[in-house]
């Protein structure tokens, strides 16, 4: 029984894979509206701009918000440092903000460098043009 059960799912998938499916890939396919209301060929909105760079804009602007962070995290510190009134508990804990905020700024800064090189080598590299980074 369970051969014969094998046996006959086998010949339902190789019919479906041989006379069915091969008839979604005619070349006399007609065009249309299709699940998202669009025609064939017809201009989605998404944009014209190459996918590398739209990456190395969000990588950027990431990399850009996480040093704002920094930033924000050193000036807390620098406040708590000035704020601790000779209180040595406050002053260890500002040291430790500071150091951990900088140590965060190089990461980041370095981040940025090495992004940068990376995406802009390989948009050279691929589209045999130089790009230009304001």
């Amino acid at each position: 029984m369970k051969l014969s059960a094998l046996i006959f799912s086998f010949a339902v998938s190789f019919f479906v894979s041989v006379w069915v499916l091969p008839l979604q890939a005619s070349a006399q396919y007609e065009c249309g509206k299709d699940a998202l209301g669009l025609d064939c060929g017809e201009y989605t909105g998404l944009g014209k701009e190459d996918p590398r760079i739209l990456a190395g804009r969000i990588i950027n602007v990431a990399l850009g918000l996480l040093g704002i962070l920094a930033t924000v995290l050193i000036i807390y510190a620098g406040f708590r440092w000035m704020t601790a009134g000779g209180n040595e508990d406050n002053v260890k804990k500002a040291q430790q903000i500071l150091f951990a905020s900088v140590a965060g700024l190089i990461i980041i800064l370095g981040a940025y460098a090495i992004s940068t090189f990376v995406l802009k080598n390989l948009y050279e590299a691929t589209t045999q043009e130089v790009l230009i980074i304001p």
